[in-house]
């Protein structure tokens, strides 16, 4: 008989908590600060009011998992004669996958009789959030650790994660673009794609003129790139743009005809690089 296993991930997933909660997914806390005001699982932000300071031009930082924390993540399934397959926050972004594989290997040593596989997704938020979900489901469905983790390691690359911003101002600080590109761009109304590639980095690809246009380039990369790929569900994950998720889904719903939707909002961790006005999509196709 198969011994039995927890899928277990990283706040970044951006997942709906009831969604969380519903699936009992263990999850590694990356914690950020405002101001130098340092929030944890136990105290955060509720997500409006951090996005309210920082369109206020409060400052934030983000802290990665540490080994420690993600032993004890991963020592308490352990300890119930359980084995673990670990989806990670994307190597490109943070060192929190190399904490978890060294707190995996540490572990292993103390419980040889058990299994750890720590898996770098190469994605982020809700992109991360996807594979999670498929992993859910293929698990509930009966699938071994093994399965499982051989199907995200033959799909991760085929997850495609395309955004735009509102304010180049943030991606400026993230040292994603230049001042004098972040002050000229918003002086002509220049919203950038980008989007997130193999090594799990955020690459701009393309820039267009008006929010609205960024919004459906996003929809043109879906609609060129998922051809002959099973999308029965999509992601859309927002900092504090409701609407615009919205309309996004609907040219969606309307050029490709899916139904199914997950929608949330950018978390934090990650929130706090992109900034308010961050517009998601995420989907499975041809290449990332």
């Amino acid at each position: 008989m198969a011994a039995r296993y927890v899928i277990t991930s990283d706040n970044t997933t951006d997942l709906p908590q009831e969604f969380i909660q519903k699936n009992n997914l263990p999850l590694a806390f990356l914690s950020y600060s405002i101001d130098d005001q340092e929030y944890t699982q136990e105290d955060g932000l509720e997500i409006g009011e951090f996005y309210r300071l920082m369109r206020e031009g409060k400052m934030t930082k983000t802290g990665m998992v540490n080994p420690e924390g993600a032993r004890a993540l991963f020592e308490p399934i352990l300890k119930q004669g359980m084995d673990i397959l670990h989806l990670a926050f994307s190597s490109g972004l943070s060192g929190t996958f190399a904490s978890c594989r060294a707190a995996a290997q540490e572990l292993l040593a103390e419980y040889p009789e058990r299994r750890i596989e720590v898996v770098d997704t190469l994605a982020a938020s809700l992109g991360e959030g996807l594979i999670v979900y498929k992993a859910l489901k293929l698990k509930s469905e009966g699938k071994s650790l093994e399965e499982v983790l051989q199907w995200v390691e033959e799909n991760r690359l085929h997850l495609c994660h395309y955004f735009t911003v509102d304010d180049l101002h943030f991606l400026h600080r993230g040292g994603r673009v230049s001042k004098a590109a972040a002050v000229m761009g918003t002086m002509l109304g220049i919203k950038p794609v980008l989007h997130v590639d193999d090594e799990g980095h955020l690459i701009p690809i393309t820039k267009v003129r008006g929010r609205k246009q960024s919004l459906i380039k996003l929809v043109d990369y879906m609609q060129e790139l998922s051809k002959g790929y099973e999308n029965d569900i999509i992601f859309i994950s927002h900092g504090d743009c409701m609407e615009d998720a919205q309309y996004v889904a609907d040219e969606v719903r309307s050029r490709l005809g899916i139904q199914n939707f997950i929608i949330n909002h950018v978390g934090p961790t990650i929130g706090a690089h992109s900034g308010p006005g961050t517009l998601a999509l995420f989907f499975f196709g041809e290449h990332r």
